[in-house]
């Protein structure tokens, strides 16, 4: 989740493999329901502290809303 957090903020297309990252997801949450919930706050926490070393990063939440505010 950090790998796609920070190639979205940096303007990086990733490759996807679907299949293979929602097979992996599907075996964790069987056993643990609140897996993606703790995995969604670590991966935010690393891409915030890899991106705080990237002065042009991209702020997703707010590109192209200047003409909303």
């Amino acid at each position: 989740m950090a790998g796609a957090f920070v190639c979205a903020s940096l303007g990086i297309v990733p490759t996807v493999r679907h299949a293979d990252y929602i097979g992996s997801w599907l075996e964790v949450l069987r056993e643990d329901d609140r897996a993606v919930v703790r995995a969604a706050s670590a991966a935010s926490k690393a891409s915030d502290f890899l991106l705080a070393f990237q002065p042009h990063a991209i702020d997703v939440g707010t590109e192209g809303n200047e003409e909303a505010a």
